[in-house]
């Protein structure tokens, strides 16, 4: 039997479900910023990352019923966004390298032990091509794993790894 998530804003979502207008207005400001930020890592694109956030909530509320306390709601509207976001990549066509070991450089880069800029990071991370950075964000942030991974992007699970 599986238990239900007692949700902090359930009477919000309840009200969500009754097509409360400003419901949905309270349910997107609490939301907002880190549906925002897992958009943002995913597109790497303001624009982009707006629209696909947009476009996520509003497939949440037209499935609000669907929502059944299994899970956090947040943990719930981040699968929505994630599976927009990937659906967005798609339709740019974007190409996840099959890598090999002869195509496969590496370059070995010595790491000092020094206090790491968060900023540098970010910057780092979107500078990488869609396919790294969609997997590496997947894996390292959003908490899937490389067979969640392969079957979301439709890359075998070595390819996910390699992207990784």
């Amino acid at each position: 039997m599986e238990t239900l998530y007692e949700n902090i804003h359930q009477d919000i979502i309840d009200q969500c479900r009754e097509g409360s207008q400003k419901a949905q207005f309270q349910l997107y400001k609490l939301y907002y910023k880190p549906m925002y930020s897992v958009c943002m890592r995913m597109m790497n694109n303001e624009t982009d990352a707006e629209d696909v956030m947009q476009e996520a909530f509003l497939s949440a509320f037209r499935k609000i019923d669907t929502y059944k306390g299994e899970v956090s709601f947040g943990a719930w509207l981040k699968k929505i966004v994630i599976n927009r976001s990937l659906d967005y990549l798609k339709k740019r066509k974007v190409k996840f390298e099959e890598i090999n070991e002869k195509s496969n450089r590496f370059i070995d880069y010595q790491m000092e032990t020094k206090e790491v800029n968060m900023k540098v990071i970010k910057d780092a991370i979107q500078k990488l091509p869609d396919g790294y950075r969609v997997v590496l964000s997947l894996y390292l942030i959003e908490g899937y794993d490389h067979e969640e991974i392969s079957e979301l992007l439709g890359i075998s699970n070595s390819n996910s790894r390699t992207q990784f």
